[in-house]
């Protein structure tokens, strides 16, 4: 697991959520929190955080304590209501269509509580989720996969008062035995196992069903007030921030780092290191960098082909490539479905 998702600021109301749905097991708050420098007070403040690492040593904690079992992540999962991902759950509700919904959830992924990572692949006959626990220890991946993947079909009951019954639904470990029908009941599909890849796939007809809650207006201040807290939680202090300022005066024509060592009066190997401890790296400052000024700058009315130029890619087709690594789909889409959406209101 990358040290940025450890080490960036999330909602303390998951923690908050598996505190509690521990406590019917047995398992006392003061158990779950061991070691993790918090209390049952502090995470229920509305507004406290805490750390990626905060809250995967309360799931180790709280698997330890009730004993790893198949299905015990789905079951966490059903305690996470809409209400619990606050604006990015208002900006899931009130997108176009499901397919809407799922590029805006991907877009803003990290303003949730997922340990996974996810991607949409779409395809002609339908578009597939895949959802990649890897980086997750081994002790309690299992667990967390069914948390984060279960968290697909909760919330499309939650919309649509019903299991989103997808296409495909393949899972990559191996098969939890009589917990077989909490995945039926839970995704609506009979899944495979030890599948190359975790993966939920829906046909056209099922993403392209006006949502009951849709607002093309409340759509747009959910995005604007995702990408202001997502900005909030990801602004970078220490020699990050530093660097990050060096970056952005410059998206184009970047500095290296001997070039911003020297900037900054100290050696290259040091500045490594200490990019490193505060969990980033150049590389990463400079994707996070050009994936916010892609985005302001579509949205501004400039063509792909212009963002492409300003932010130093030499080709479309490599900046296409990151847009969509970034965002789970090309900037002509993105910009296709955005004009979409403001000539329904």
């Amino acid at each position: 697991m990358t040290a940025t998702i450890l080490q960036s600021p999330r909602s303390a109301a998951s923690l908050s959520v598996m505190v509690e749905w521990a406590a019917q097991f047995g398992v006392t708050p003061k158990v779950s929190l061991a070691g993790t420098r918090t209390t049952l007070a502090g995470i229920r403040n509305p507004d406290a955080e805490v750390s990626g690492q905060q809250e995967l040593k309360a799931i180790s904690n709280i698997v330890a304590a009730i004993g790893d079992r198949p299905g015990l992540g789905l079951e966490l999962a059903e305690n996470y209501p809409l209400t619990a991902y606050g604006v990015w759950g208002f900006a899931l509700i009130s997108s176009q269509t499901l397919r809407e919904a799922m590029y805006v959830g991907l877009r803003f992924m990290r303003l949730t509580y997922t340990f996974c990572t996810f991607e949409l692949r779409d395809h002609h006959d339908e578009l597939t989720l895949v959802v990649d626990a890897r980086s997750v220890p081994t002790a309690v991946r299992r667990f967390v996969l069914e948390r984060d993947a279960a968290a697909i079909p909760v919330l499309h009951r939650e919309i649509f008062g019903a299991a989103p019954q997808p296409t495909r639904l393949t899972f990559t470990h191996s098969p939890p035995g009589p917990a077989v029908t909490l995945y039926e009941e839970m995704f609506g599909a009979v899944p495979e196992f030890d599948a190359a890849e975790t993966v939920i796939s829906f046909a056209p007809e099922q993403l392209d069903v006006k949502l009951p809650q849709a607002s093309a207006h409340s759509a747009r201040l959910a995005e604007q007030q995702c990408r202001i807290l997502l900005d909030k939680r990801e602004a970078r202090t220490g020699r990050a921030g530093q660097v990050r300022d060096l970056v952005l005066s410059n998206p184009a024509q970047p500095p290296t780092l001997d070039q911003i060592a020297e900037h900054l009066s100290t050696s290259t190997r040091t500045l490594r290191r200490q990019l490193a401890s505060e969990g980033t790296s150049l590389r990463r400052l400079l994707d996070e960098v050009r994936q916010h000024l892609a985005m302001e700058l579509l949205n501004s009315g400039m063509s792909v082909e212009q963002v492409s130029n300003r932010l130093g890619y030499t080709d479309v087709s490599n900046f296409s490539h990151a847009f969509r690594r970034w965002n789970g789909q090309g900037p002509r889409s993105y910009l296709a479905r955005r004009t979409s959406t403001h000539r329904i209101i």
